[in-house]
């Protein structure tokens, strides 16, 4: 169970000045209460359901018939079938206790709420128990096409259908073993495996390439973005060199050509900071 200690977050009530709802008190409140549910979470260990406002719901409704037709053309093979495995709503937000209980007896993984930002190396670390971190919010109504820090439509549109693949969540066991005793500076490599590969990863499929990483499936605009920048070949070096600069887009990507061929690239990098810490 994840417990107080594994988690350091910022006060969920401050957004920042540019924030879309910093001036939206009722935004706030909605904000603060859910958050207090996450945090009764880590105390019970039971995954709270937010019973979502009609607004919520409206606004995830308007992002869906935005995001998917972008998906259906962009978006990999694995993404699509996972997506349609898990029965995602495109007319009403899903709660996380009613995806858990299709998502756990595929691949064993689970998603789990959190109320706020969380340090790289405990975010990574929860993968070791195949668990993912995922706020429960969704960004404000007036702004549907931005959110400045991870929502509920990144968790759920962006990554939850690849948790389906198991390949993918092997991959990500395995980040989350090496976080958990990594150095900072392997932690920082490590940080940047995952940015080029979980939040902006493209594939190679049927001669085309398609997106996997969930900063761009839960995007309008890294959906439209990431197939005019260059595209490099996934290499696990270059990728730990590559800085990235979480609030611009991103200036080029790289693309795997399977789960299976992400995994095996992975895998000397990954065991050896796993078996040389233990």
């Amino acid at each position: 169970m994840i417990t107080a200690t594994d988690i350091t977050t910022e006060n969920i009530s401050i957004l920042d000045l540019d924030h879309p709802g910093a001036k939206d008190q009722a935004y706030r409140d909605r904000r603060n209460l859910i958050a207090k549910a996450s945090i009764q979470f880590r105390e019970t260990g039971v995954v709270p359901r937010i019973n979502y406002t009609e607004q919520e719901h409206q606004t995830w409704r308007l992002i869906c018939n935005r995001l998917l037709p972008l998906h259906e053309k962009k978006a990999c093979r694995m993404y699509l079938e996972g997506r349609e495995q898990l029965g995602i709503s495109t007319e009403r937000i899903p709660e996380f206790t009613d995806i858990n209980k299709l998502l756990k007896p595929i691949s064993g993984f689970r998603i789990a709420p959190i109320e706020g930002l969380v340090d790289s190396r405990n975010f990574l670390a929860n993968f070791t128990e195949r668990t993912m971190l995922c706020t429960q919010y969704i960004r404000h109504h007036s702004r549907p096409e931005y959110t400045p820090e991870p929502d509920i439509v990144h968790e759920v549109l962006g990554h939850v259908p690849a948790f389906t693949n198991k390949p993918f969540v092997t991959f990500m066991e395995r980040v989350g073993k090496a976080a958990k005793v990594a150095t900072d500076q392997e932690l920082e490599m490590l940080d940047r495996v995952y940015w080029w590969t979980v939040e902006y990863g493209l594939i190679h499929e049927d001669g085309e390439v398609k997106a996997f990483g969930a900063g761009i499936l839960g995007s309008f605009g890294e959906m439209e973005h990431a197939f005019k920048v260059p595209h490099l070949p996934f290499d696990v070096q270059t990728c730990m060199n590559t800085e990235f600069d979480y609030t611009q887009m991103q200036p080029q990507l790289f693309v795997i050509d399977s789960f299976e061929d992400l995994l095996s690239k992975t895998e000397p990098l990954l065991m050896d900071i796993i078996e040389r810490k233990r």
